[in-house]
Parts: structure tokens; sequence; C-alpha cells
């Protein structure tokens, strides 16, 4: 389990996590002041202050809109026999908590545009007080009001469980750092989450020969994140196959792939959060501009799982119509399945 080290003692995340549960807005309010050093008696909401790039946020944001809003999965209707109709219908969730790390808008445009493209009733954003003035000034640009100065386990917690001063919401989506990512997944058992977030991960898969300045900038550009951060090259040598392996195991967040041979790979990659193709393609591309999402699979998890998208904001809602002559078709296999397994009520509405 997570510890951090506070002014009085080493804390668990759990213990944060569990305070904030119970005493809600008194408990933000006091891990706030030990661990970021605030000096509030309640939760702050963050207020836009300072100079940031209205523009570039502008174009981010209409490209995350215009891809995301492309994503959107059609409702379905089926007679699937007679008087037996189905319908599955997409629906925005009501509200959800986003985790913006320090100062990072690009994280802001990430989560919050699709939320917002999704349909979602009620946003609220919750970011560290250092750096929550330019977070606050950008959601403001897209139309977001509630925006909280409140970081780490303590914001995680009062978004799933909920104070006097902030509701609780349906689902917490965004990256953070450990003690983020541990209380994610201690409320995860109470409300939905995203994905876990561990530590950024490139791997550069590069024919052999290829530039090796342009394979240092993506290494470098992703270990910019922090001292965790992974990044790994393959060569590609006369082994395909070999190379498509080795990438498969490590199931990476980003994958850049550089030279004509490591390019033919793109198609075949099963496990990866975000495949980046070409010179021209460096992954910081995707982290600000090109409109794909940047909050991706980290750990392996790219094995089972993709990063955000629209339908991370949506919910699949089952309808079923069945007429009296549809459910006596149905009636033989209902009465079947329930004598097999002992259920004898289910039995009885096969006959109505």
């Amino acid at each position: 389990m997570s510890r951090l080290v506070a002014s009085e003692r080493p804390v668990s995340v759990a213990e944060i996590v569990a305070d904030v549960r119970q005493r809600g807005d008194a408990a933000v309010a006091h891990w706030s002041r030990v661990l970021d050093q605030t000096s509030a008696d309640a939760p702050e909401r963050a207020r836009p202050y300072g100079d940031v790039p209205t523009a570039a946020i502008a174009a981010a944001a209409e490209a995350v809109a215009r891809w995301h809003r492309a994503q959107r999965p059609a409702d379905l209707e089926l007679e699937v026999s007679p008087g037996v109709v189905l319908e599955r219908r997409w629906v925005p969730l009501r509200r959800v908590g986003i985790y913006v790390p320090s100062g990072l808008v690009s994280s802001l445009i990430m989560t919050a545009v699709p939320a917002r493209e999704a349909g979602v009733d009620e946003i609220v954003v919750c970011t560290p007080p250092r750096g929550a003035a330019a977070v606050a000034a950008a959601a403001a640009l897209l139309g977001i009001t509630e925006v909280w100065a409140i970081g780490g386990a303590q914001a995680i917690a009062a978004m799933a469980y909920g104070t006097a001063s902030i509701r609780a919401v349906d689902k917490i989506i965004g990256p953070g750092g450990g003690a983020v990512n541990t209380a994610k997944l201690l409320v995860s058992q109470d409300v939905a989450i995203d994905l876990p977030a561990g530590p950024s991960e490139v791997v550069v898969v590069a024919d052999e020969g290829f530039d090796e300045r342009i394979v240092r900038q993506e290494l470098d550009a992703q270990m910019e994140h922090g001292p965790d951060s992974r990044a790994h090259v393959i060569w590609v040598r006369d082994d395909l196959d070999a190379a498509l392996a080795e990438l498969e195991e490590f199931a990476p967040e980003h994958v850049a792939l550089l030279g004509p041979r490591a390019e033919s790979l793109a198609t075949r990659i099963r496990s990866a959060g975000a495949v980046f193709v070409g010179p021209f393609a460096p992954v910081p591309a995707g982290d600000y501009a090109t409109g794909g999402n940047h909050v991706l699979p980290t750990g392996r998890w790219a094995r089972v799982t993709g990063g955000l998208g629209l339908e991370s904001f949506l919910k699949p809602v089952t309808i079923q119509r069945v007429s009296q002559e549809g459910l006596a078709r149905l009636a033989p296999t209902i009465e079947a399945l329930a004598d097999l397994e002992g259920m004898p009520h289910h039995k009885a509405t096969a006959r109505r």
C-alpha cells in the first residue's frame, strides 16, 4: 500500500481515503494542508489566473472533439425472432469526476472534451493547488465551471464518496501519480474508474541504422514525465516476427514505429495503447494536438484494454419487447432451462 510522508508521520493512501469518507470536507482540507501546504479550512474552488495559450487550447480541443464525436456507437434495434425485439441504446453518464495532474492542461482537454461530447450532464474537476489556476483558466475556455484546487488521494476520495461541498460522481477519469492511482483502485469497489494509471511508457521500434537522433527524441520526451517513466528501443533486424513478439511482451502505453520495416508492423500490433507511425508522428503530437486521446493503459494493461474514448463516458441500456406470440415461442426454452437450473418461479413466467 502506498505511503505518503506527511509532516506528522508516514500515512497510507488507504488512511486518507477512509478519513475523507468519514469526515468529508474537514478531512479534505486537513490532508491538503498537510500534503500540499494549503491554509484553508474547507475545500476551495480553483480560480482562473494567468495567461494560457487560448488558441492552442482551442485547436487541441477541436481536434479531440472531432475525433471523439466520430466514435459514437450506433443504437441498435433488431427483431431477433418473430415478436421479440431487442434494442440497445447508448446513454451518457450523469456525473463524471476528472482528475487533472498539476498544471497538465492537455489532460484536462483529453478528458473533459470527450465527456462533453458524450453528453455527460455534470463534469467536476479536481487538480492539485499548484497549477490549479492554469487548469481552471483552461476549464473556463471549455465551459467547465466546477474545478476544485484539491490533489492527491483526498481528491479521489472526495469525488468517490462526496462531501458537503463536492457531490459524489458516477465515474472517476484521468491520470495521476502513485497516490492517485492507489486511491482510484481503492475506491473502485464503490465507484467506476477508467483504468489504472502507472508510470508513462514508450517502446520505440526502429529499423537498424535509423536516425538515432529521432530515436533519442522519443525516449527523452517520454522520460520527461518523471524518473519512473519507462523507455525502450527494439531494433528491427532480419526477423520482423521476433521484433513484434518482443513488443507484444511489453504491451506498452505508446509505440513509435520508425523506418519502413518497423512501420510495416502497424496493423499487426495488438497490445499497445497508441501507435505512432513514421518519423513525422512523434508521440507528443498525440499528447497535445492530433485529437487522439493520451489517457492510455500502462503496466501491460494494453493487453486487454485501450485508451480513453467516447464510450468511456457512455453506457449501453438494453430494451427488450416481447409480444404475446413472441413469449409463446420462447416458452419451451424458458421452461427447459428453468427446470435445468431449479428455478420454478422463472418457469412460471413463461405462461401468462
